[in-house]
């Protein structure tokens, strides 16, 4: 068990929390508990608690909504810290809008709509927060975090860093800022003037896609695959025959065979072992072996 008083310097007793269900924080609705989860509110903070964790021997990961993560169902041993409603201020400066990490994505993409600011209308829907969408490069309907992202700060090495849209190292759902362990403060975002009545039409055409095509009221992690070249995850899936499987509480959507949904009552084991299913029948039915996008973290 990790002692809380190794953090009583830095954090007051609101913001730590010990034996934290990790299934309060993720999308999935699933996973054990985290031995100890901080809730950070300055960049302080933040590069005091991976400083106190690494001086201690203590393993940490950051998170932020939870929409991109399957945790374990034994938990998480170490320190979770979370970056969210107290780190989640979004300003707009000229055709700027700049939202710490904390911050849902779709609270940046509805600032730029009441500046009539176009260009984040892809991400009005994505249920993820701004750290994460910056960290994995997030995107939809033809659109993608590297698309907007002027700006980067981030913690490395303890130090404050501002990295450029170049040297954040975009690529598809990745960037330099993940493959090196990153952490993302805060994004600027460089957008254009637009009408606002055409800007909220597209962003509501969006949402109603998603609605209506997506298992939006079932929890999960988004698309649980990326998308493989020249083809689409979830029509390869519905080739395998796979529509509506389940392994105990996880299922393929029957909305949409990309979603791998919590049906009620899933176990993040239960997830696992219909993604392993998936990709075992995908590749033999088209030679093609899809790659999660969903990110595991836990004692698994």
């Amino acid at each position: 068990m990790i002692d809380a008083r190794l953090f009583e310097a830095v954090f007051s007793p609101d913001k730590i929390r010990l034996d934290e269900p990790m299934s309060a924080h993720t999308t999935f609705r699933t996973g054990g508990s985290a031995d100890i989860m901080l809730l950070p509110s300055e960049t302080e903070e933040i590069a005091r608690a991976a400083e106190i964790c690494g001086e201690n021997g203590i393993p940490y990961c950051i998170i932020g909504n939870g929409s991109n993560l399957l945790v374990a169902d034994k938990g998480i041993r170490g320190a979770v810290i979370k970056l969210g409603r107290g780190f989640s201020k979004v300003s707009v400066s000229g055709c700027t809008v700049a939202a710490q990490a904390g911050a849902l994505l779709s609270s940046a993409a509805n600032a730029a709509l009441k500046h009539s600011l176009k260009g984040m209308e892809f991400a009005s829907g994505i249920p993820g927060s701004v750290g994460g969408a910056v960290c994995m490069n997030a995107g939809a309907y033809g659109g993608e975090m590297k698309d907007v992202v002027k700006e980067v700060k981030v913690l490395c090495g303890g130090r404050v860093k501002s990295l450029s849209n170049a040297e954040a190292g975009f690529v598809y759902r990745s960037s330099r800022i993940m493959q090196e362990g990153m952490i993302v403060l805060e994004m600027s975002a460089e957008l254009e003037e637009g009408s606002y009545d055409e800007i909220k039409a597209l962003m509501d055409d969006l949402n109603e896609r998603r609605r209506t095509k997506q298992p939006v009221d079932k929890p999960s992690a988004g698309s649980t695959f990326k998308r493989p070249e020249g083809n689409f995850a979830g029509r390869l899936i519905e080739e395998a025959g796979l529509r509506g499987f389940s392994v105990g509480g996880a299922q393929v959507s029957e909305k949409h065979c990309g979603f791998v949904i919590n049906k009620g009552g899933a176990s993040s084991s239960d997830i696992i072992e219909l993604i392993d299913i998936i990709k075992k029948r995908v590749f033999e039915s088209s030679g093609i072996m899809l790659e999660e996008e969903v990110r595991k973290i836990g004692e698994f």
